[in-house]
């Protein structure tokens, strides 16, 4: 791998103060050929071993989801990230986002199984884990021999993760700590072989992390598969610890470390379940017009119909928005831990700290992206009209799966005001400069604007212009906001959560033109005028969101000459020189996905 240079990498949520270049940005074209091969059979291990049984999965059949498991193990699926020496396949970051997208698309029960066991099952360990317990854990969970689940939530302790009421009591001759309380909500539960287990230590301020193999004669026991909405053979139950001896060292970092552990585990969960999210939408969409070109009514197939062109061009862009974000972004941790690696991190550090970097990042592509499926799918009923709602057809249970991605690794309100939060927290420490971009935009809205008419003849020219007007509008909202709460700002949450639309919105725009702008600079733009289309569709819809936010939030704390300046700026900055034809952006971007009867980009 080249030598990497800092300056070149930017910062985590320094999108919003500086500019990027299209060549600096990894899109999915970018794939390398190992890459390629590697998606090729993670597609065809589900389209043999998981959408042929479909309606085995949605009939609760938890043993097919462990027997795929253990196939996906054999085939090194499950140990993509985990170092060889661990027997996995140590690939780089970008590979591990590849393999979570494609196996996770045909059902939520193997996507959840899939998440679960690799990311906050077996990662604790890879990245917090001594020698000891990575040699005696990792190699299992990195095969498929055995399986790993994560015990953290408690009927008390949800969001406030530290907050959990199980406890941990060392036994006499300090050789051992004693478990008893609660868990629930615990992904494979029914098939697992280890927990990671988070209690508290005696009064501890917070809790601790520790490798919990599951044997029912040491106190372990379950309640009955929860009954839910959809992910139905994903294996969830209560678990039950109850005098529960664990030896000291299967402690996991240090005592009461384990509220640390938890959050990075969270930071890395929320990517992947963004890149979870991203085949189930191609899935759907191609379900939608193979339908669609096939129904017909009034004597003509009702793709041809402009309602139903405007939800598959709407579904195909979303889509493609979410795929040029998330792997945007697992891109820049990849090149962030190969620096760490530079600079004599150890893989464990590098990795860490890689992510953590990105935490803003990976809190607003879990909720962009888990949101964007639950629409797709349900305008994928809606192609299907009342077929749509039968379970005999592809798109209910794909409605139902897409319900649970809002809520897992924090709820999309918690990822929200997160994001906004640690924006804040990298300004104070001098991480990410809001300050002096902030005082121009104030300086900006004092001024007489410019009545010059800019050179937009470059293609996605004026789109550039316009995501580097919407990040004034974020400045503008957020940077008042700042001065007018300060540290109180945490408690004005609806503010937060319209400061996080517009910020979402940015990056999601921005990442979408980018790779526009690079695939039309290398294929030429004749050949990508469907990917300009949707670049320019994403963002025109993101213009009218920020609009509605920004407004939101301006009036809910500003009065009189601020408000009404602050107004004007927002109307300045939200205001295009071209305005987009909405219509034919849809009309191309659909034809395009009829003529080819699937998802084609």
């Amino acid at each position: 791998m080249e030598t990497l240079d800092k300056k070149d990498i930017l910062r985590g949520g320094q999108f919003l103060v500086k500019e990027t270049a299209c060549e600096d940005v990894f899109t999915p074209e970018d794939f390398n050929e190992e890459q390629q091969m590697m998606k090729e059979s993670v597609q065809e291990f589900v389209d043999r071993e998981i959408v042929p049984h479909k309606e085995r999965f949605e009939h609760k059949d938890y043993a097919l989801t462990e027997e795929v498991m253990r196939k996906a193990g054999e085939l090194g699926f499950l140990g993509v990230s985990v170092p060889e020496e661990y027997d996995g396949l140590g690939m780089g970051f970008v590979s591990t986002m590849l393999v979570c997208d494609y196996i996770s698309g045909a059902t939520g029960s193997i996507a959840t199984a899939f998440g679960a066991h690799t990311g906050i099952g077996t990662m604790p360990i890879t990245l917090y884990g001594n020698e000891e317990q990575k040699k005696k854990y990792v190699p299992k969970l990195a095969t498929g021999e055995w399986f790993g689940a994560y015990a953290l939530t408690e009927p008390g302790a949800g969001s406030d993760a530290n907050s959990g009421k199980t406890k941990a009591v060392v036994s006499e001759d300090g050789k051992s700590y004693k478990i008893n309380g609660q868990k629930m909500w615990i992904s494979n539960a029914g098939f697992c072989n280890l927990f990671i287990v988070f209690t508290r230590i005696e009064d501890d301020k917070n809790i601790t992390g520790f490798i919990v193999e599951n044997d029912k004669n040491n106190g372990i026991s379950m309640g009955e598969e929860e009954k839910k909405l959809g992910i139905h053979a994903s294996s969830t139950r209560q678990v039950f610890f109850n005098d529960t001896v664990v030896p000291v060292e299967n402690m996991l970092a240090g005592r009461g470390e384990g509220f640390k552990i938890a959050m990075n585990a969270l930071n890395i969960g929320r990517i992947k379940l963004a890149a979870a999210c991203l085949d189930a939408q191609r899935r759907v969409t191609t379900y939608g017009v193979k339908y669609a070109n096939e129904r017909i009514q009034f004597k003509t197939p009702i793709a041809q119909f402009g309602a139903i062109k405007l939800k598959l061009a709407e579904m195909a862009t979303a889509a493609y928005a979410g795929e040029s974000a998330s792997y945007r972004a697992a891109k820049n941790i990849e090149d962030r831990i190969h620096l760490r690696m530079q600079d004599g991190n150890s893989h464990q550090e590098a990795e860490l700290k890689g992510v953590e970097e990105y935490a803003i990042e990976c809190s607003i592509l879990k909720v962009a992206c888990s949101e964007d499926i639950q629409h797709c799918a349900d305008e994928g009923i809606q192609i299907f009209g009342g077929m749509g709602f039968s379970a005999d057809a592809p798109m209910e249970s794909a409605w139902r799966d897409a319900r649970i991605p809002r809520i897992y690794e924090g709820t999309n309100e918690i990822n929200r005001m997160l994001a906004v939060g640690m924006l804040v927290k990298k300004a104070m420490k001098g991480h990410v400069d809001l300050l002096k971009p902030a005082m121009a935009v104030g300086e900006e809205l004092t001024s007489i604007p410019s009545f010059d008419t800019p050179d937009f003849s470059e293609t996605l020219s004026e789109e550039k212009a316009m995501v580097a007007k919407l990040k004034k509008v974020f400045l503008m909202v957020a940077g008042s906001a700042i001065q007018k709460f300060g540290p109180d700002l945490e408690q004005h949450q609806q503010l937060l959560l319209a400061a996080s639309d517009i910020l979402i919105e940015v990056y999601m725009a921005e990442s979408t033109i980018l790779r526009a702008e690079k695939n039309a600079k290398r294929n030429g733009a004749g050949s990508q005028k469907e990917q300009i289309a949707m670049a320019q569709l994403y963002l025109y819809h993101a213009v009218d969101i920020i609009n509605q936010k920004a407004k939101e939030g301006i009036v809910s704390f500003a009065e009189g000459d601020e408000q009404r300046m602050m107004l004007m700026g927002l109307k300045r900055f939200t205001k295009y020189q071209n305005q987009p034809n909405v219509v034919a952006l849809r009309t191309l971007i659909a034809d395009k996905v009829i003529a080819e009867n699937k998802y084609p980009f």
